[in-house]
């Protein structure tokens, strides 16, 4: 069984898929993703589909399992490399790819979860009590 390289850089995961999506090789992916953004502390997972020339709703779905999981390990999940024919098949699916962000290049989704932790970390300062509100309390 192949299995898809999974690539540390900083605290993001790269995935580039680069071998036809078995049920046993989608499976072996979610279980090594989830371990290695745990294993790392990664905030990030980026799935390079580049290489992939047709798109089913098998992978639309193993894709979108991926990004729930990683979600749930607090990292936010980018889809790139898409080709339009992908992306037209996944329509005609009728697979929204719901929770997944996309973006055309690697470049742009490693920028995608820059800010997306970004704008968490301003929630998370608006979210604490200043000092003024806490004096006067």
């Amino acid at each position: 069984m192949e299995r898809v390289p999974i690539l540390k850089i900083g605290d993001i995961l790269l995935v580039s898929i680069q071998v036809d999506m078995s049920d046993q090789t989608a499976v072996q992916l979610q279980e090594d993703l989830a371990e290695r953004i745990v294993a790392t502390g990664s905030h990030g997972v980026i799935i390079d589909i580049t290489a992939l020339d047709i798109v089913d709703s098998f992978v639309g779905r193993m894709l979108s399992t991926i990004a729930s999981i990683s979600k749930v390990l607090d990292a936010e999940t980018v889809v790139v490399g898409m080709r339009p024919a992908v992306a037209i098949t996944l329509v005609e699916l009728g697979l929204s790819l719901n929770g997944i962000r996309t973006a055309l290049n690697v470049e742009r989704g490693m920028e995608q979860i820059a800010a997306a932790r970004a704008d968490e970390s301003e929630i998370e300062f608006d979210d604490e009590p200043d000092a003024e509100t806490t004096a006067s309390a």
